[in-house]
């Protein structure tokens, strides 16, 4: 994560358990791929299942319009994604040297040459039990976007290739990654009501069906799969503006130790779910990214990570040796400054997060007008809007995927593609 960043800690059952199965799955993908070191990315496309963390303008598709301030740092605009700019997928696609992935919702402007995204804003693993317009959650769950990708495949198979046609070649399924980032709203949806012992009687049931995707995605051609677990939500402004805590729950970072400790578990039941769907999949590599240790080290120590602009301190002067900032003249910072703090909210304090008020929203609360606005800083914050990352913190995450570093088994995307840098 740069020259002046420390890796997150290990989690027991880390990379070592993994190094049998690590072996396996290299000589399985450079069979299928070749060997490392080719000129051109041996992967031709992406599809991603997921959703806001990767939801690249899916929701907003089916159900217009996003409003500003979203997409303020690289569109300039709202661009379907909940962050001021660009997400993970976007730089991994950008690392691969593919155009951003376009949502499969979306009918005019798009192109599926390297691929789709299934993906949107409030998607869950599981089949909702209830309405968007009832609970917010999305109606296009985890199986909802397997049979898009279905439909997708056979339309391929039906019209490409044909001249100018907006479709990858009918060979595809087999020379592509296929990433899922889902899971938090699963988690997170039923907190208020259940709470995390009652959430915890399900997670078996999201674990189960992400495998089970993942062996119906094999049926139709897939063969390497990074599958992201999920992040520490103890440490997300929104939750702790709005989930019933005591000090004795929040650990010296600020976190809820109990909600973290339960995703933990999660992620654990996961990894170890991965290691077995992979095992039954011949010629598959079903890769566990855990994005979790890089959001958490995020949120601990910001400081410690990216490269951030900051105003100039009074009681640091432009001659000052300190070594905080890369160069003084610029007044350039190196690492984030705000882990548990959200850019765009309302009520300031340590988590400028108002339930009452979204992003980019504007309410009439106790008889003042009050606009949750965002920051003129994005680029030092790791949270944006309380719930999903800035694109500072994306890019950090991405470069974890990339690097394959945090991956069971290990899976530097190096060794298949000639990587592009992601800035």
């Amino acid at each position: 994560m740069g020259s002046n960043s420390k890796p997150p800690p290990s989690r027991a059952g880390g990379p070592r358990a993994y190094a049998t199965a690590a072996a396996a799955v290299w000589v399985l993908v450079f069979a299928m791929h070749g060997v490392p070191g080719a000129a051109k990315c041996e992967f031709k496309a992406i599809f991603n299942f997921g959703d806001s963390n990767s939801d690249t303008g899916g929701f907003w598709a089916a159900f217009p319009a996003e409003a500003g301030p979203f997409g303020m740092t690289y569109f300039r605009k709202p661009a379907g994604r909940a962050a001021d700019g660009r997400l993970a997928i976007d730089f991994l696609a950008q690392a691969l040297g593919i155009p951003f992935l376009s949502p499969y919702l979306q009918s005019i402007g798009s192109s599926y040459k390297h691929g789709a995204n299934y993906a949107t804003l409030a998607s869950t693993v599981l089949l909702p039990n209830t309405s968007l317009f009832v609970t917010g959650i999305s109606p296009f769950s985890l199986a909802i976007q397997l049979n898009q990708m279905r439909q997708f495949k056979a339309r391929v198979l039906e019209l490409s290739p044909i001249k100018g046609s907006i479709l990858p070649p009918k060979d595809v399924f087999g020379r592509s990654l296929y990433t899922l980032d889902i899971g938090q709203n699963d988690f997170t949806s039923n907190l208020a009501s259940i709470g995390i012992e009652g959430v915890k009687q399900y997670l078996p049931q999201v674990a189960g069906t992400i495998s089970w995707t993942i062996k119906e995605l094999y049926a139709l051609g897939g063969r390497t799969f990074l599958v992201m677990n999920l992040a520490p939500v103890g440490c997300y402004p929104a939750l702790l503006a709005e989930l019933p805590h005591n000090s004795s729950d929040l650990d010296e970072y600020g976190c809820m130790v109990s909600y973290n400790d339960a995703v933990a578990d999660y992620n654990d039941m996961l990894r170890e779910t991965l290691r077995q769907t992979g095992g039954a999949l011949p010629g598959a590599a079903v890769v566990y990214v855990d994005t979790h240790a890089v959001k958490l080290e995020l949120f601990r120590h910001p400081t410690d990570h990216g490269e951030s602009c900051a105003p100039q301190p009074p009681h640091l002067p432009l001659s000052s040796s300190d070594n905080i900032y890369d160069d003084a003249k610029t007044r350039r910072r190196k690492g984030l400054l705000y882990g548990t703090r959200a850019c765009c909210g309302h009520g300031g304090g340590a988590h400028n997060f108002d339930p009452r008020v979204y992003c980019g929203n504007s309410k009439v609360i106790d008889g003042a007008n009050v606009t949750a606005a965002a920051c003129a800083d994005p680029q030092n914050y790791v949270s944006w809007d309380g719930i999903h990352a800035t694109e500072a913190a994306n890019k950090l995450v991405a470069w974890a995927i990339v690097n394959g570093s945090y991956s069971e088994p290990r899976f530097p995307l190096s060794n298949f593609c000639d990587l592009k840098p992601i800035g």
